[in-house]
């Protein structure tokens, strides 16, 4: 069935609490393990109808937020969504506490038992208020941000367009639009402070309330983290300090020589390639044309998945007022369909999001119909975001197809590119680590933490004479930082993993293929590192374990001939 063609149902508090309410307390007073088994395939069938109209509301909404109703209708799903989530707690609750565990996690999984835990310290009735309440500033975010208008060179358009200029070739040109970036976003510095400010506070509250130190800790838990912790981000901090940022700012401030650039500054970063960086062969049908391509001659399922998504219009990639500007994956359990939203600009991000995003929606494809679909899903962010960045990776056997003689080009610019990620995404993460550690920083103080740190992972760049950006304000519109915090080190997890996967298909494309999907099915199953392991990819979280990535990565763009 098409996307559009979905029928939604508003998903009413009272009875859906009726009905899992009744399951909850079936499963406290069940009188075997058999029994709970049952009620448990009855809770994730109701959860999967939830899910689904939870999930059209927001593909609705996203795709247009000027939409009354389903404005309204996911400003009800805020609302809603604490106190459903706290069910699932109180559903998790009942199977940890029950005399028949032992059974339970021989019949399902001890792995399942450790989110159940996890999930159980980050939510509590206690702090249903402040749950609602987050959910409502976070989405002012998302309205304010979503309704901002550029005007550039005569034209009106939204940040996703106007980022197609920030990698011209003309450094004017790139110039420019950040400065019509920085000043529009000038006249917003009050409300982005304030509404941060307000996010900062109630979670926070939250934490305190909880009996945490402060939100870091409840943080990890609402991100799932059942296998690392603050002290493995640690590590994996200073390793990328040590190894990455000298390997990177030598590689930007060489690349910069060849674009004829001296002193290098904040706009010239988002472009790699002298002449311009590749844009894809033609536009939004032509890309459409060569993914469906690439994944048909990449197997059997990948073909079914890419038909799947094309023939049920499983994609809105056109960029236009009110329409969200990010990009993002999302999954309807009732349909087993994903959804994809971006904001094509005719640059190579277009093809970045058939390829990440097409991750992201192949694992859900993939795990369909597995036992943990629901409940654990693909597992924490780390996981998910490996599958979608190593399919990037596992693209460039058929680039040509997207970019023909550019095809070489794009694989430098998408390698350097990645590479540069993980400083810029490892300063994202460290920023609210010391945020929330010290909440009552003001807004100055946030922004000159943002520097501090930018100039120590980032230290190639200039950011001076460039409105709102020259102020620490990058941060501002990282939608991450608002939104889902702690999310963003997930990124940069997985793009050493992606970055493996890559180094491995170099030697066998195949063998690492094959590896590569048996990981994405397995979903939560498994935890983060053994997965790694099982597929050959070093573990970001032992000391020094980014020095040979390093290595052999620079060694790849030396011999790519572009």
């Amino acid at each position: 069935m098409k996307i559009k063609d979905m029928p939604y149902e508003h998903p009413e508090l009272e009875p859906i609490k009726e009905r899992l309410g009744r399951i909850i307390e079936g499963t406290k007073n069940a009188g075997s393990a058999k029994e709970i088994l049952a009620l448990r395939e009855e809770y994730l069938k109701e959860s999967s109808r939830i899910q689904t109209m939870m999930s059209l509301a927001y593909i609705r909404y996203s795709c247009n937020t000027a939409d009354e109703y389903y404005t309204a209708e996911q400003d009800y799903i805020d609302e809603i969504s604490p106190a459903l989530n706290l069910l699932d707690v109180e559903f998790g609750n009942a199977l940890l506490a029950s005399p028949f565990r032992k059974e339970l996690e021989t019949a399902l999984s001890p792995v399942l038992f450790r989110y159940l835990e996890v999930r159980a310290a980050a939510a509590s009735p206690e702090i249903l208020e402040d749950m609602i309440e987050e959910n409502k500033i976070s989405t002012e975010y998302t309205k304010l941000m979503s309704g901002i208008e550029y005007e550039f060179r005569g034209e009106k358009m939204s940040r996703a367009a106007l980022a197609g200029y920030f990698k011209a070739e003309d450094r004017a040109t790139r110039k420019e639009a950040y400065e019509v970036m920085g000043n529009t976003l000038n006249g917003y510095r009050e409300q982005l402070d304030d509404i941060y400010d307000r996010l900062v506070k109630v979670r926070t509250r939250m934490a305190r309330k909880l009996g945490y130190k402060d939100f870091v800790e409840l943080g990890y838990y609402r991100m799932n983290r059942v296998s690392y912790g603050r002290s493995d981000i640690e590590v994996f901090r200073k390793n990328v300090k040590e190894a990455l940022v000298p390997v990177v700012s030598a590689l930007r401030t060489e690349n910069a020589k060849k674009l004829g650039i001296d002193r290098y500054m904040f706009y010239d970063n988002d472009v790699i390639m002298p002449g311009g960086d590749p844009c894809p062969m033609g536009g939004k049908e032509e890309i459409f044309a060569a993914a469906k391509a690439m994944y048909h001659e990449m197997g059997e399922e990948t073909g079914a998945f890419i038909d799947l998504m094309l023939e049920n219009d499983a994609f809105d990639v056109d960029s236009r007022k009110n329409k969200w500007g990010g990009g993002y994956c999302t999954y309807l359990p009732d349909y087993k369909q994903p959804f994809i939203l971006a904001n094509f600009n005719g640059t190579a991000g277009d093809v970045d999001v058939m390829t990440h995003e097409a991750g992201h929606a192949l694992n859900a494809f993939l795990m369909a119909d597995n036992r943990f679909g629901l409940d654990i899903g693909c597992g924490g962010m780390e996981t998910a975001e490996t599958h979608s960045m190593s399919m990037e990776f596992f693209a460039w056997k058929y680039i040509d197809k997207f970019f023909g003689k550019d095809a070489e080009r794009y694989k430098y610019m998408h390698l350097l590119d990645a590479l540069s990620f993980i400083p810029y995404g490892t300063i994202v993460d460290y920023f609210q680590h010391i945020v929330y550690e010290n909440p009552d920083m003001t807004p100055a103080e946030r922004n000159e933490l943002w520097q501090k740190l930018e100039s120590e992972f980032r230290p190639y760049i200039t950011t001076d004479g460039i409105p709102f950006i020259e102020e620490g304000r990058r941060w501002q519109y990282q939608a991450h930082i608002f939104e889902s915090p702690f999310y963003y080190i997930d990124y940069c997890l997985a793009q050493t993993a992606a970055l493996g996967f890559l180094l491995e298909s170099l030697k066998d494309y195949d063998d690492a293929f094959a590896r590569y999907i048996r990981l994405s099915r397995q979903g939560g199953e498994t935890y983060y590192p053994e997965l790694l392991e099982e597929a050959g990819i070093p573990s970001p979280f032992k000391e020094g374990g980014l020095s040979l990535l390093a290595e052999k990565v620079t060694a790849v763009l030396e011999s790519i001939d572009a």
